[in-house]
């Protein structure tokens, strides 16, 4: 009887489980529903690839909508040439990391090579595994070859959403010949659009294109209901992505620069100024300028330094007296204990 009064009291309806969602602020976590708005609205989605702690927090702080977790970890931060060696395990410690600094990104992490090709089931375990230990929202798989989409398929059935990828795919390199743009011919250009709208098909809630011409990821955006997310892909996509790293200017390492894409625009020169830092610091320890009297906080009582400043003169005594007579170690130990025990 008191269950009912309390329901008649309500103004929630019947029907629902739960109150029903909250209006959505700049605190809250990005969703799928408020990705989906904003595409609605044609508000353009951004997103940010990011490995680690201290970028996931720059990321979030930025209110960028989606945080990638991407395997391009491989090249960026572990210095390969591609993004094939890069395993579950360190994926999933990339994850974890970012996981821990990002507070309202949606976080996306990338499924690596090896781990979800062999069949739908490996896939979906795959899956698990990132949302459930490296505690992301969502995961991104690369291309739209049969297997892919039935893993696509399976993983958004078993709950899990799903970010889908064509164009340029670099799990691909050894097939398509190296990092090479996509779509540049009708043939391509329509296998880019027919994929993207598979894996729509099977349930992805998103796609990153990369590396198409522009045209291209315009007519797979006009021909999705899904939003389109660009890297390399013009401007007409529902949202855009570069690399923390790239857009930073941040590496300037040689093999950092062969590997950075033409596509991106650099918002600082972050590298500049951590190069500058780096030998400012090294020149003041040389000189002996660092650590200087602000960066050396901790004191002592004058009547402990000179104590101590007599305890370091007898034991300086004592180990010249030891070196000159040649005596061992057990020597020292015990002189000093004799010393402390008459302090």
């Amino acid at each position: 009887m008191q269950r009912l009064a309390r329901r008649l009291m309500s103004n929630i309806p019947e029907s629902t489980v739960y109150g029903g969602p909250k209006p959505q602020n700049s605190n809250q976590r990005v969703t799928l529903n408020s990705l989906r708005k904003k595409h609605q609205t044609g508000v353009p989605i951004t997103m940010v690839t990011a490995y680690d702690y201290p970028s996931a927090v720059q990321v979030d702080n930025a209110g960028i909508d989606v945080c990638l977790v991407g395997d391009s970890a491989a090249m960026v931060v572990h210095g390969h040439d591609t993004t094939l060696p890069i395993t579950l395990d360190e994926m999933l410690s990339h994850c974890r990391a970012v996981a821990r600094g990002a507070s309202r990104s949606l976080l996306v992490g990338d499924l690596p090579f090896g781990s979800y090709e062999s069949s739908s089931v490996q896939a979906v375990d795959t899956a698990v595994r990132v949302l459930k230990e490296g505690n992301m929202d969502a995961i991104k798989l690369e291309g739209g070859a049969p297997s892919r989409i039935s893993a696509a398929r399976a993983i958004v059935e078993a709950g899990i959403a799903v970010m889908g990828h064509v164009g340029l795919t670099p799990q691909a390199i050894s097939v398509l010949g190296g990092f090479r743009p996509q779509g540049k011919s009708v043939n391509s250009a329509v296998k880019v659009v027919e994929t993207a709208l598979a894996l729509q098909e099977v349930g992805c809630f998103s796609v990153v294109l990369e590396c198409v011409p522009a045209p291209v990821a315009a007519a797979a955006t006009a021909a999705l209901q899904i939003p389109t997310i660009g890297i390399g892909a013009g401007p007409y996509c529902s949202g855009q992505v570069l690399v923390y790293h790239d857009l930073l200017g941040m590496l300037q390492h040689p093999h950092h620069a062969k590997v950075t894409p033409k596509f991106c625009k650099q918002y600082g020169h972050v590298g500049e100024a951590i190069n500058k830092a780096l030998s400012e610091y090294k020149q003041e320890v040389e000189n002996k300028q660092f650590p200087s009297a602000p960066y050396t906080p901790y004191k002592i009582s004058e009547d402990d330094e000179l104590l101590l400043m007599n305890c370091a003169s007898l034991f300086n005594k004592q180990v010249s007296w030891i070196i000159k007579h040649e005596k061992g170690c057990t020597l020292l130990e015990d002189l000093c204990c004799h010393h402390w025990r008459r302090t």
